[in-house]
């Protein structure tokens, strides 16, 4: 769902944003916070999770041994994102009794000892978030944690365990902040860092290279759905023309935001017109009375969460 910036076609502010998602995604990992997609209501563990799909998969390899990869820890993440409205106590018992429904006996054991350990692992990771060295959003303290990361994973998990859930991402961030490394070092002329970045993009995995180029393609895509809507094209020609880029699935849940954004300029559209409606009918009022007035129109027209994005509107 999330995908990253293609760090060499950005410029230096964007750049130093991407140590920010670095920094930040890490966070997120730790709280353990997965990726939803609200297309079903499939897991109603907790009142957050209403409308949500479990995220991950669990997966058998020949014998039905379990391939312990990223999306065994997403599954793990999306149940422990519960923590706050469950017990972690409670949380770990809904895991395991998903395992044994879905494993055979064997994998379900060996699937809830790598559990415990990656709790174990969870539980380190907030000590490590506070080491000084590795606080904050610099280039060196966001390599500083990824190498602080991977070394105490070793005393959690074996080599195949920790490539399987972590290799990628592990890549994936260490290619980025070598990236910025490059583009923010003093000492290299233009011609060198753009050579050196070219190294690092001929030596790319393919899996990293798709990931990271991913982003763009839809940026390409939405720009030319911008252009067909400009020259009159339908709703229905949209969708045919995403569902060709993308999947029958993905086109139909980037119209589904269409139609939010739509609805929710419409939204501001509407309150926006009472906005300065409100405020010529309250001219003779006081200040405060005045702000009362406005107040209440957006209680009226928005939840609490929507009133938080109305500044940027009014």
């Amino acid at each position: 769902m999330k995908k990253r910036p293609s760090i060499g076609l950005l410029g230096a502010t964007a750049l130093l944003a991407v140590v920010f998602f670095i920094v930040a995604r890490h966070h997120y990992d730790r709280e353990a916070a997965p990726q939803r997609a609200a297309d079903a209501n499939l897991f109603p563990f907790v009142r957050s999770m209403d409308g949500t799909r479990p995220d991950g998969d669990l997966r058998l390899a020949a014998g039905d041994a379990l391939v312990v990869d990223a999306r065994l820890r997403r599954m793990f993440d999306y149940y422990l994102s519960a923590v706050g409205e469950k017990p972690l106590a409670a949380i770990r018992k809904e895991i395991e009794q998903e395992l044994e429904r879905r494993l055979k006996p064997a994998a379900a054991t060996g699937a809830k000892r790598l559990l415990a350990r990656y709790l174990d692992y969870k539980r380190a990771l907030v000590a490590l978030e506070q080491r000084p060295h590795i606080a904050g959003a610099s280039i060196t303290a966001a390599r500083a944690r990824l190498l602080a990361m991977r070394e105490m994973r070793a005393q959690y998990f074996n080599t195949t365990e920790t490539q399987g859930m972590f290799g990628f991402d592990d890549a994936y961030d260490m290619d980025a902040v070598t990236r910025l490394e490059i583009s923010q070092d003093p000492s290299l002329t233009a011609a060198q860092k753009k050579a050196k970045l070219a190294g690092l993009d001929a030596a790319m995995a393919p899996a990293l290279r798709a990931e990271r180029e991913a982003p763009l393609a839809i940026v390409k895509l939405e720009e030319a759905v911008n252009q067909m809507r400009a020259q009159g094209a339908s709703q229905d020609d949209i969708y045919r023309m995403r569902a060709a880029a993308l999947t029958p699935e993905a086109a139909a849940r980037l119209a589904d935001v269409d139609q939010e954004e739509a609805a929710w300029k419409s939204r501001i559209a509407s309150y926006l017109a009472e906005r300065k409606a409100v405020s010529a009918g309250s001219a003779k009022l006081s200040e405060a009375d005045q702000q009362l007035a406005l107040q209440q129109l957006r209680q009226a027209r928005f939840s609490a969460d929507e009133q938080k994005r109305l500044a940027a509107y009014e």
